[in-house]
């Protein structure tokens, strides 16, 4: 049963039918559809298109379809070019011809977009929690580290210590903005297309505002020209999870640098590591490799969308068949990507140990000298270049800045008195930053209740 053949005379290409086929990645849509169908068959019997408990009896075939989708026993037909087709045939099949009143003023076009949205929407819930979960593992694994000092980076470089605590919470942010992205995602697909037809609206008297309540939506679309080619809400949605993959990857960075043998801070658990075919010692973290090799095929999703989008004439076109694929396969890569990781957080172990010997060294504590000199009243600039001539002593002695004696700083300033040596440790760096979103572990611990609200009010 095609939906079309009615204008033409001869039959279709077969090979181009497979080609313009969508049955075989839009099938994924079919529990919203078939949501999409019912609420459209009770629209109808509202405007009288449907007598006689026409509704119920469609709804009670709906059911008996989802139930054959959800089985797996559901048969598709060879004429089946696409989910819609594919319930309406069936359809009609239970119920006979005049089940097939159920397409009287919906369009595909007005149908797909009604899905679609449905998807995104259900979709952002889902991941809005799987976001919480690995945030909700960074958090505690920050709560077991309060007291680790680990060095702090920039350009790769140790440059200050800071909390292992608050490196970790560092990418829970980093997740919180992605969670207002998928937030903002749902509430842009939350707006009904369902009776705008084909492009130009119906001319039943639908009541769109109670089809978008039994739908879910809060909301109509305002132009039926808009509404059945409009997909930015699909763009935001894998907007969102490009962002969430970049900030995966660098998640995944991390820790594969921690476990390095050069690093030696982090140990994954054997549950989210490899070993090598050919090296019996190694070790790999693979989970956080593959999290992190993953995020150009997302970014790559969201390119796929916005070229397909360019250029589209109002309204509906067939280009938009490409959709489903670029935003399914965000959404499956993200979600999995956002399980994996949290659970390769859950299962990861730090040395303590470890961490006190790299923090002990790369004159981090540089910048707390400075600091003390401009408490002294030294202008800053003028203490920037003293301690670096300081730390140059240092490297050409083979010292760290607290194997120096008293004497020895007094040789660069004699603003540098015994106390100064107090100021070279790495605890003490971190414990002086008490500053809200310093590293200090008052800081830290404030900071720990916060993310724990914010995740737990999302």
């Amino acid at each position: 049963m095609k939906m079309w053949g009615g204008r033409f005379a001869g039959e279709p290409d077969v090979g181009f039918m497979r080609f313009s086929s969508s049955i075989g990645f839009d099938a994924r849509l079919y529990a919203y559809d078939i949501e999409c169908t019912r609420a459209w068959a009770h629209a109808l019997e509202g405007a009288g298109v449907l007598e006689g408990g026409g509704a119920e009896k469609i709804s009670a075939a709906l059911d008996a379809i989802k139930d054959e989708f959800d089985s797996g026993s559901f048969s598709l037909a060879p004429q089946d070019e696409d989910i819609h087709t594919a319930v309406e045939r069936r359809l009609v099949e239970l119920l006979g011809e005049e089940a097939g009143k159920v397409r009287t003023g919906r369009s595909r076009n007005d149908q797909v977009a009604t899905d679609t949205r449905m998807f995104v929407m259900d979709h952002c819930a889902l991941l809005a929690a799987a976001l919480k979960q690995l945030q909700t593992a960074l958090i505690d694994k920050a709560g077991e580290t309060i007291d680790v000092v680990v060095p702090g980076h920039t350009h790769l470089q140790q440059a200050q210590p800071v909390l292992l605590a608050h490196a970790l919470l560092a990418f829970v942010w980093m997740l919180e903005r992605d969670a207002a992205l998928i937030k903002a995602a749902s509430a842009a697909a939350d707006c009904l297309p369902l009776g705008s037809g084909a492009l130009a609206g119906t001319t039943l008297d639908i009541d769109r505002e109670a089809l978008a309540d039994r739908l879910g939506f809060s909301q109509v679309s305002a132009n039926s020209l808009d509404s059945v080619g409009d997909r930015d809400f699909a763009c935001d949605l894998v907007y969102a999870l490009s962002m969430v993959m970049v900030h995966l990857s660098r998640l995944s960075e991390q820790v594969v640098l921690w476990a390095s043998a050069e690093w030696g801070l982090a140990e994954l658990g054997d549950a989210f590591s490899t070993g090598s075919s050919l090296m019996p010692q190694k070790k790999n973290p693979d989970s956080a490799e593959l999290v992190r090799g993953k995020t150009g095929r997302v970014a790559g999703d969201l390119f796929a969308l916005l070229t397909m989008l360019k250029g589209l004439p109002l309204s509906y076109n067939r280009d938009l068949q490409e959709d489903k694929e670029p935003l399914f396969d965000a959404v499956d890569t993200a979600s999995a990507c956002l399980e994996v990781m949290g659970r390769t957080v859950a299962t990861m172990t730090f040395d303590a140990e470890r961490a006190s010997e790299l923090a002990a060294g790369g004159f981090m504590t540089a910048t707390d000298l400075a600091d003390y000199l401009a408490e002294k009243g030294m202008e800053f600039p003028q203490a920037h270049a003293i301690v670096g001539r300081i730390v140059t002593y240092c490297i050409a002695r083979g010292k760290g800045l607290g194997d120096l004696s008293a004497e020895e700083m007094l040789q660069f300033s004699e603003l540098l008195g015994p106390d100064a040596l107090q100021w070279t440790s790495a605890e003490a760096s971190a414990g002086r930053r008490t500053c809200v979103g310093g590293t200090a572990p008052e800081a830290v611990s404030r900071q720990i209740d916060l993310a724990r609200e914010v995740v737990a009010s999302a």
